[in-house]
Protein backbone atom coordinates (compact mmCIF):
# COMPACT_ATOMS: atom_id res chain seq x y z
CA UNK A 1 0.00 0.00 0.00
CA UNK A 2 1.24 3.72 -0.51
CA UNK A 3 0.91 6.07 2.46
CA UNK A 4 1.02 9.32 2.60
CA UNK A 5 2.30 11.32 5.94
CA UNK A 6 1.32 15.10 5.87
CA UNK A 7 1.73 17.53 8.70
CA UNK A 8 4.21 20.33 9.17
CA UNK A 9 7.19 21.52 7.77
CA UNK A 10 10.15 24.04 9.11
CA UNK A 11 13.13 22.84 11.07
CA UNK A 12 12.90 19.49 12.71
CA UNK A 13 14.52 21.51 16.62
CA UNK A 14 11.81 23.64 16.40
CA UNK A 15 8.46 23.66 17.93
CA UNK A 16 5.76 22.56 16.60
CA UNK A 17 7.86 20.22 15.00
CA UNK A 18 10.29 19.12 17.99
CA UNK A 19 7.10 18.73 19.88
CA UNK A 20 5.72 15.94 17.61
CA UNK A 21 9.23 13.92 16.64
CA UNK A 22 9.11 11.17 18.28
CA UNK A 23 5.45 10.45 17.19
CA UNK A 24 7.03 11.21 13.45
CA UNK A 25 9.84 9.14 13.49
CA UNK A 26 7.41 5.93 15.04
CA UNK A 27 4.60 6.76 12.00
CA UNK A 28 7.35 6.38 9.53
CA UNK A 29 9.59 3.24 11.52
CA UNK A 30 5.86 1.41 11.49
CA UNK A 31 5.18 2.12 8.16
CA UNK A 32 8.25 0.52 7.07
CA UNK A 33 8.13 -2.23 9.01
CA UNK A 34 4.38 -3.10 8.00
CA UNK A 35 5.92 -3.36 4.58
CA UNK A 36 4.34 -0.18 2.63
CA UNK A 37 6.13 2.57 0.30
CA UNK A 38 5.88 6.33 2.71
CA UNK A 39 5.08 9.12 0.42
CA UNK A 40 5.93 12.64 1.60
CA UNK A 41 5.97 15.93 0.27
CA UNK A 42 9.86 15.18 0.42
CA UNK A 43 11.10 18.46 2.45
CA UNK A 44 11.71 19.15 6.36
CA UNK A 45 9.64 19.07 9.22
CA UNK A 46 7.30 16.14 9.82
CA UNK A 47 8.44 14.96 6.14
CA UNK A 48 11.95 14.34 6.92
CA UNK A 49 10.99 12.91 10.03
CA UNK A 50 8.75 10.35 8.94
CA UNK A 51 11.34 9.54 6.21
CA UNK A 52 14.12 9.44 8.18
CA UNK A 53 12.21 6.60 10.78
CA UNK A 54 10.94 4.76 7.62
CA UNK A 55 14.53 4.78 6.02
CA UNK A 56 16.06 3.52 8.97
CA UNK A 57 13.64 0.42 9.16
CA UNK A 58 14.09 -0.40 5.27
CA UNK A 59 11.20 1.38 4.07
CA UNK A 60 10.75 3.01 0.92
CA UNK A 61 10.21 6.41 0.91
CA UNK A 62 9.05 8.67 -2.00
CA UNK A 63 9.60 12.39 -1.76
CA UNK A 64 7.08 14.20 -4.23
CA UNK A 65 8.96 17.95 -4.66
CA UNK A 66 7.61 21.48 -5.74
CA UNK A 67 9.83 23.41 -7.67
CA UNK A 68 12.99 22.62 -8.05
CA UNK A 69 13.84 21.74 -4.15
CA UNK A 70 16.76 19.16 -3.30
CA UNK A 71 14.49 17.45 -0.81
CA UNK A 72 15.64 15.85 2.51
CA UNK A 73 18.32 12.87 2.47
CA UNK A 74 15.82 9.89 3.58
CA UNK A 75 13.76 9.71 -0.42
CA UNK A 76 15.05 7.37 -1.87
CA UNK A 77 12.94 8.15 -4.93
CA UNK A 78 12.65 11.82 -5.12
CA UNK A 79 9.86 13.20 -8.11
CA UNK A 80 11.11 17.23 -8.85
CA UNK A 81 7.95 18.29 -10.04
CA UNK A 82 8.52 21.73 -10.70
CA UNK A 83 5.02 22.55 -9.76
CA UNK A 84 3.97 24.93 -6.92
CA UNK A 85 3.54 23.19 -3.30
CA UNK A 86 -0.44 22.84 -4.02
CA UNK A 87 -0.28 21.48 -7.39
CA UNK A 88 2.74 19.07 -6.08
CA UNK A 89 0.40 18.28 -3.31
CA UNK A 90 -2.46 16.84 -5.68
CA UNK A 91 -0.03 14.96 -7.26
CA UNK A 92 0.88 13.00 -3.42
CA UNK A 93 -2.47 12.49 -2.41
CA UNK A 94 -3.13 10.84 -6.36
CA UNK A 95 -0.33 8.54 -5.58
CA UNK A 96 -1.42 6.99 -1.96
CA UNK A 97 -4.31 4.98 -1.44
CA UNK A 98 -4.53 6.14 1.99
CA UNK A 99 -2.99 9.65 4.51
CA UNK A 100 -2.08 10.14 7.61
CA UNK A 101 -2.06 13.31 9.05
CA UNK A 102 0.22 15.02 11.95
CA UNK A 103 0.19 18.67 12.69
CA UNK A 104 0.11 20.75 9.87
CA UNK A 105 -0.71 24.31 8.63
CA UNK A 106 -2.62 25.82 5.67
CA UNK A 107 -0.81 23.15 3.47
CA UNK A 108 -1.69 19.96 5.47
CA UNK A 109 -5.68 20.97 5.18
CA UNK A 110 -5.35 21.47 1.87
CA UNK A 111 -3.80 17.64 1.33
CA UNK A 112 -6.41 16.39 4.04
CA UNK A 113 -9.41 17.81 1.84
CA UNK A 114 -7.61 16.89 -1.89
CA UNK A 115 -7.53 13.36 -0.42
CA UNK A 116 -10.84 13.71 0.64
CA UNK A 117 -12.07 14.70 -2.62
CA UNK A 118 -10.65 12.48 -4.49
CA UNK A 119 -11.38 9.56 -2.16
CA UNK A 120 -8.99 8.67 -0.58
CA UNK A 121 -9.23 7.77 3.51
CA UNK A 122 -7.12 9.95 6.08
CA UNK A 123 -5.95 8.84 9.56
CA UNK A 124 -5.92 12.23 11.41
CA UNK A 125 -3.25 11.53 14.52
CA UNK A 126 -4.92 13.22 17.43
CA UNK A 127 -2.67 15.01 20.02
CA UNK A 128 -0.16 16.26 17.43
CA UNK A 129 -1.78 19.81 16.85
CA UNK A 130 -2.31 22.28 14.25
CA UNK A 131 -5.16 21.33 11.41
CA UNK A 132 -4.74 17.51 12.52
CA UNK A 133 -6.62 18.22 15.57
CA UNK A 134 -9.07 21.12 14.15
CA UNK A 135 -10.63 19.31 11.77
CA UNK A 136 -12.20 16.43 13.52
CA UNK A 137 -14.45 19.44 15.34
CA UNK A 138 -16.20 20.35 11.46
CA UNK A 139 -16.33 16.51 11.24
CA UNK A 140 -20.28 14.90 9.90
CA UNK A 141 -21.37 12.04 11.84
CA UNK A 142 -17.69 11.78 13.46
CA UNK A 143 -16.25 10.35 10.13
CA UNK A 144 -16.86 12.52 6.87
CA UNK A 145 -16.47 16.27 5.71
CA UNK A 146 -19.05 16.44 3.87
CA UNK A 147 -22.84 15.00 3.26
CA UNK A 148 -21.01 13.40 0.06
CA UNK A 149 -19.70 11.03 2.09
CA UNK A 150 -16.19 10.60 -0.76
CA UNK A 151 -14.23 9.12 1.82
CA UNK A 152 -13.44 8.59 5.76
CA UNK A 153 -11.76 10.72 7.99
CA UNK A 154 -10.77 8.53 11.31
CA UNK A 155 -9.04 9.73 14.31
CA UNK A 156 -6.37 8.11 16.20
CA UNK A 157 -4.24 8.70 19.67
CA UNK A 158 -1.59 6.21 19.15
CA UNK A 159 0.41 4.07 17.32
CA UNK A 160 -1.72 1.02 17.91
CA UNK A 161 -4.69 2.62 16.47
CA UNK A 162 -2.92 3.68 13.44
CA UNK A 163 -1.70 0.26 13.15
CA UNK A 164 -5.12 -1.13 12.64
CA UNK A 165 -5.38 0.87 9.49
CA UNK A 166 -2.46 -0.49 8.28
Amino acid sequence: MNVAVIGYSGPKDSPPVSEISEICHAVGKLVAIKGHRLFTGGRDGVMELVSRGAAENGGLVVGILPFDEAGNVHSIVVLKTGLDYKARSLILVNSVDLVVSLGGEIGTLFEIVAAYGYGKDVILFSGTGGVTDSVRSILIDDRYLDNRRMASVYSVTDLGGLESFL
